[in-house]
């Protein structure tokens, strides 16, 4: 049953990034979607095993919704984020006051850390440059707080809640 729910959850995102439909004509490429249906096989026939056994398959079916929830939660803050490193370019002063801070993050899992991390670096202003245990070095166009708690409040908070539901 899992071989089954990551084909069909892999074919399913394949065709949302690719969206086989011809611009022109309006018309389905059916090349374009067998060669998606195959890779999803593949994908789901290779890797099915690998889905983590121990969570039911409503939990599953969780996460995935929790994902389709966050990527428009991160294109938002990208959009925000990008906003505020244009009016800092523009602005005639340069109002920037770059350095590295200290963020803490509660997530255990390592893909969630991982997500956590490209979420941050994702977002114009800020680079993650190094993850040591709890911890993420953070570069921040804009350091509005030193402290590890302040910092974490800033630019993690917004982001681990939902990676939380995602990945643990």
């Amino acid at each position: 049953m899992r071989k089954i729910t990551l084909m069909i959850f892999s074919f399913v995102i394949w065709f949302l990034l690719v969206w086989p439909f011809d611009p022109v004509t309006g018309k389905l490429g059916l090349q374009s979607v067998i060669a998606g249906v195959v890779v999803a096989i593949l994908v789901g026939l290779l890797f099915g095993d690998k889905i983590a056994r121990e969570l039911p398959l409503s939990r599953v079916f969780s996460r995935i919704f929790w994902l389709l929830v966050y990527v428009p939660m991160v294109l938002w803050y990208v959009v925000i984020a990008n906003l505020d490193v244009v009016y800092r370019v523009v602005h005639p002063d340069m109002p920037i006051h770059p350095g590295i801070v200290k963020v803490k993050t509660t997530l255990k899992n390592p893909a969630g850390r991982t997500m956590l991390a490209n979420s941050i670096t994702l977002t114009p202003g800020t680079l993650t440059v190094d993850i040591v245990d709890e911890y993420l070095y953070v570069h921040w166009i804009n350091v509005q707080a030193e402290d590890v708690e302040g910092a974490t409040k800033k630019i993690v908070s917004k982001f681990e809640g939902m990676l939380r539901r995602i990945f643990e």
